[in-house]
């Protein structure tokens, strides 16, 4: 009767040590994918019908700097000098606080190499708009906004 105790004890035993090590084939946790959010618009233009702009953010403003990403394309609709579109790439920051308000988002692209920094104010969570390099507002604002598709 004893040994039938120790065995049943002992495979008990080695079952709770099994229960507690846990899987060892464990597969390995997903990895997130990154977040993309496209704005689109059309900008006014001097010299053509528009500037139809498109602006994809790659990351999320919690994100390490080199992991948030820009791409920017400008094409001008009917210029008469039918220039090549413009396809800007590069890293952006989060800036806090314009001359009106000290709370705002504010998007700053930069380019990788040649190219302008170009400033987004985010009005809300589906709208940005194009502000100057100052951080101000233009008085057509509504006219500079993108919507995020």
């Amino acid at each position: 009767m004893q040994i039938r105790s120790l065995l049943a004890g002992t495979a008990l035993a080695a079952l709770l040590a099994g229960c507690a090590a846990g899987p060892t084939d464990q597969a390995a946790a997903p990895e997130m994918e990154p977040t993309t959010s496209t704005y689109q618009g059309t900008l006014p233009c001097r010299n053509c019908d528009g500037i139809d702009l498109n602006v994809t953010l790659n990351g999320e403003e919690q994100d390490a700097a080199e992991e948030r990403t820009f791409d920017l394309e400008a094409s001008y609709r009917a210029h008469p000098q039918d220039p090549p579109n413009e396809n800007y790439a590069g890293n952006w920051e989060v800036l806090e606080g314009t001359e009106q308000d000290p709370t705002a988002t504010v998007y700053e692209l930069t380019p990788d190499g040649d190219g302008q920094t170009y400033y987004f104010l985010r009005v809300d969570d589906q709208t940005l708009e194009l502000i100057d390099p100052n951080l101000r507002r233009f008085q057509n604002s509504e006219m500079l906004q993108l919507r995020r598709q």
